[in-house]
């Protein structure tokens, strides 16, 4: 298969070329996976699925046109490029159009034969878990699963990028019930490459999860107004995270609301946040979607902004310097542990998950949080009822009072809890 995704690549950029485009960039995938379901507390259904992807990009005069496919035949190939070359004549010139150049590299990662028997195993360990500890956790959906990837990537400008990886996943859904009380929904999972390497509660906080979900039937809502601290659970910072980085990417750098264009080198969030490249997660490879392989990238260090995150399309359109990354991230642990992080706090909440839609480009937000505890007098209390909180992005990144010394491994992502001071609960 591996021979296959690099034999389709290179005739689809052989004829795109042939048919008159100046640049051109394909890309093949084929990936299978393995999935063994969990519905209703109980295994479900064992399903093979194999999927097929052909992205082609090409580029004449400067413009550009673009097509995702599904069929690798040649067939169908070469009549989405005759296609292609027309669209890309009447699209609008853009000078900032380009493919990478001379990009070269193979990489190879996980476990790329699926082993049932193990899929089997985990969700066995998962039902008797939820069964024998959390018996009023109801896993709606769940699921122990293996993927496997073989990808080519090739351009006119002779950049040639491939790999091969595989790696397990697991997944829980689903809410706890008592009568007719339940709490709200709750999820956690992760990618591995290790997925026989402890018992299924031990992965991403499953067992942690499906205990908070259970004491969160019963919920209390907060009394009165006030300004406090939360804690962000390693789900919740993944939200921050989020937002800081499509400040530093395409979308908001083009259309000039990014508030850190011209903070490259100053101080954007406390001292205590570190935010590291991590592509070499399970399932994942060192390379960008466009075509470029990714170095080691110190995002963030000891609060400062080391560089934004354009595209190559986004670095010749704004000058802003090009530096690949991929998907996954880690934000380097701190020196406190999580107790001590709660006893810290005067008054606010332990949170779980954050629901704020989209905070505008100056990070303003009011939002719900939910899966949530109240914190008082340095202890953790009642379940709160689903809570407003109101804020700024940017200063919650400048309101950081400590970061703890443990992190949760979801495989592309390695995060901590933090404590930040200064948001409205109402």
């Amino acid at each position: 298969m591996t021979e296959e995704v690099k034999t389709t690549a290179s005739y689809a950029l052989e004829k795109m070329l042939e048919s008159g485009f100046d640049q051109a960039q394909v890309s093949v995938t084929i990936s299978g996976q393995d999935e063994l379901n969990i519905m209703h507390n109980e295994p479900s259904l064992l399903r093979s699925t194999e999927d097929h992807a052909l992205n082609l990009t090409g580029i004449i005069d400067g413009r550009k046109a673009v097509v995702a496919l599904t069929d690798l035949s040649r067939g169908t190939i070469d009549d989405n490029i005759d296609a292609l070359i027309e669209r890309a004549r009447l699209a609008p010139q853009d000078e900032a159009n380009a493919v990478s150049t001379d990009q070269k590299i193979h990489f190879e990662q996980g476990p790329r034969r699926v082993d049932h028997n193990l899929l089997a195993q985990k969700v066995e360990e998962l039902i008797a878990y939820r069964r024998d500890q959390t018996p009023k956790m109801q896993i709606e959906e769940g699921s122990a699963s293996h993927k496997v990837s073989r990808e080519c990537l090739l351009t006119s400008g002779g950049s040639e990028l491939s790999c091969h990886v595989g790696s397990y996943e697991l997944s829980v859904f689903g809410l706890a019930t008592d009568g007719e009380n339940s709490s709200s929904f709750n999820y956690t999972g992760g990618r591995t490459n290790d997925l026989d390497n402890g018992h299924v509660s031990e992965f991403f906080g499953i067992g942690e999860m499906m205990i908070e979900t259970e004491q969160q039937i019963e919920t209390r809502s907060i009394n009165g107004n006030f300004v406090g601290t939360i804690i962000l659970s390693p789900s919740a910072v993944s939200s921050l995270l989020s937002w800081l980085l499509g400040n530093l990417s395409d979308l908001s750098l083009l259309a000039d609301t990014s508030p850190y264009k011209t903070r490259i080198d100053q101080q954007i969030a406390d001292s205590q946040l570190s935010v590291r490249s991590n592509f070499e997660g399970p399932g994942q490879a060192p390379y960008s979607a466009d075509g470029f392989v990714a170095q080691p990238l110190t995002l963030v260090e000891g609060g400062k902004l080391n560089c934004l995150l354009p595209s190559l399309y986004g670095s010749l359109k704004t000058g802003i310097k090009h530096i690949p990354s991929s998907s996954g991230w880690t934000i380097d642990a701190g020196d406190t542990p999580k107790l001590q992080l709660v006893k810290e706090i005067h008054k606010g909440a332990m949170v779980s998950r954050l629901s704020m839609g989209s905070p505008g480009p100056s990070g303003d937000f009011s939002g719900v949080i939910k899966n949530s505890f109240i914190i008082e007098n340095g202890q953790i209390g009642h379940a709160l009822s689903e809570t407003m909180i109101a804020g700024n992005m940017a200063d919650m990144l400048q309101d950081i009072i400590a970061v703890s010394s443990e992190r949760r491994d979801f495989g592309g992502q390695h995060f901590p809890w933090i404590s930040i001071a200064n948001l409205n609960f109402s």
